[in-house]
């Protein structure tokens, strides 16, 4: 039996019965891994008017702050997440999470600019490794009724992360300094990091194609774990022979993904990935500055943060559900346009506090909603041999739209753009994205 028959029969198991306890735990595990760099990465946001003040930093230096961690997490999506296919996704979780950890821990001992500088591209690096193979696990261990929602849902996790984070900061900023949050949000990595290790299973499509005297042995233990039969040693035989086709390699693997089959489907994910971070990354990163600079004390546009994100859970639940029963397709498509319009909205109308707090909350549920679709996007395009690939290749590239927009939100800002302006700007990216997004070439995708 080839090692992709091995896979298939598998995947075949597990989409033809109900979600096992075991499974439930791995993608409620995957959640939380998702929460965990949603702090991580969103603990800049709430703090950043903190360092501005303490350092006397300008909107394009605060910019670079929020744009070197994106650095890192693109650094870590093209290079630390196809390890996976090689090592494994467990390794690739706990070498993530270790640099994770300490990127986030180092920050509180800061005493310079250019020392945070260093620190987020650390720490990005541990969030770009853990994002792709996430949703590669998650995909993995789902059967068929479940997996576009499981897939959408774990995205969910990093606005939840973003919102408890948010919360910790209005109450311990003011108290304790900023430093005190990245504090926090490490000592949360560390605890992930202790519960990957003894929680995490490894992929089976990844032990399916190891050869080893206990590779039966390890993958019959996951079965048994998910309530299913064990593999019979004559169904693994001719399992270990060497794969001949191209897809053997790591390099092999990113070829594929531009051959004829896959080319289209590619090319059209890395650009609309792209211009949907560029938005995303910008709201994120910049919406609580936006809030104080608009006379909010720094409580309350903490708050406006976490509507930002609070929005962003629930639509990325309702993305689930959606992309369930409509397709991924048509509801990134539905969710993005919303979105635009909405921003557009917030850029010419005379708004109160109240109404921006519900056009915030709305943005975050559209604009987040919206863009996490890519992911059971990208899962259904590629097979489980390329798919850490293809998903970390695909996040990575975009994350240069990430690197780009907050940056140059505050270099606009600081040549005297308006907020009126800037949003108007910044909307027009979420229509590319949909359309990118609506018409990728593949099979069984609405």
């Amino acid at each position: 039996m080839e090692q992709s028959d091995i896979r298939n029969q598998l995947k075949q198991r597990l989409d033809d019965r109900p979600m096992s306890a075991f499974q439930i735990m791995v993608v409620a595990l995957c959640f939380v891994l998702n929460m965990n760099d949603g702090m991580d990465v969103l603990v800049v946001s709430y703090t950043g008017t903190e360092i501005m003040s303490e350092w006397g930093l300008s909107k394009s230096q605060l910019g670079w702050i929020f744009s070197t961690g994106l650095i890192g997490m693109t650094l870590g999506a093209i290079f630390i997440a196809p390890l996976g296919d090689k090592i494994g996704r467990r390794n690739v979780f706990i070498l993530s999470l270790v640099l994770n950890t300490v990127g986030m821990l180092s920050v509180y001992l800061c005493t310079a600019y250019w020392q945070i500088l260093v620190l987020r591209v650390i720490t990005g690096l541990g969030i770009g490794g853990i994002i792709p193979s996430m949703a590669t696990i998650t995909s993995e261990y789902s059967n068929k009724k479940t997996f576009d929602f499981n897939v959408g849902l774990i995205q969910g996790g990093w606005p939840f992360g973003a919102i408890l984070t948010g919360f910790f900061a209005a109450w311990a900023v003011p108290e304790f300094g900023w430093r005190f949050a990245y504090l926090f949000a490490g000592s949360v990595s560390l605890l992930m990091l202790i519960l990957v290790w003894f929680l995490m299973p490894e992929s089976l499509a990844f032990l399916s194609k190891q050869p080893g005297t206990d590779q039966l042995g390890r993958i019959n233990q996951l079965l048994a774990k998910m309530q299913q039969p064990p593999l019979t040693a004559n169904e693994l035989s001719g399992g270990n022979a060497p794969v001949s086709n191209s897809q053997s390699s790591g390099n092999t693997h990113w070829k594929a993904l531009l051959s004829t089959e896959f080319k289209g489907s590619t090319l059209r994910l890395w650009t609309g990935i792209f211009f949907g971070f560029m938005t995303l990354y910008t709201l994120m990163s910049w919406v609580p500055s936006i809030a104080t600079d608009a006379g909010m004390p720094f409580t309350w546009a903490t708050y406006a943060g976490m509507a930002l994100n609070l929005g962003a859970l629930i639509g990325v639940i309702a993305m689930g559900l959606s992309a369930s029963y409509f397709g991924p397709k048509r509801t990134i498509l539905t969710f993005l346009v919303i979105a635009f319009g909405i921003m557009l909205a917030y850029a010419n109308l005379d708004l109160t506090y109240a109404i921006m707090f519900v056009l915030i909350f709305l943005i975050g549920f559209f604009v987040q909603g919206g863009f996490n679709t890519f992911f059971p996007i990208a899962a259904h395009v590629y097979p489980s041999d390329i798919r850490a690939t293809g998903v970390g290749l695909a996040m990575g590239i975009g994350r240069f739209g990430a690197i780009l927009g907050p940056l140059l939100f505050g270099v606009f800002f600081d040549w005297g753009m308006n907020i009126s302006v800037l949003f108007t700007i910044f909307s027009v990216p979420l229509l590319v994205a949909a359309f990118m997004a609506y018409t990728i070439p593949s099979k069984g995708l609405r």
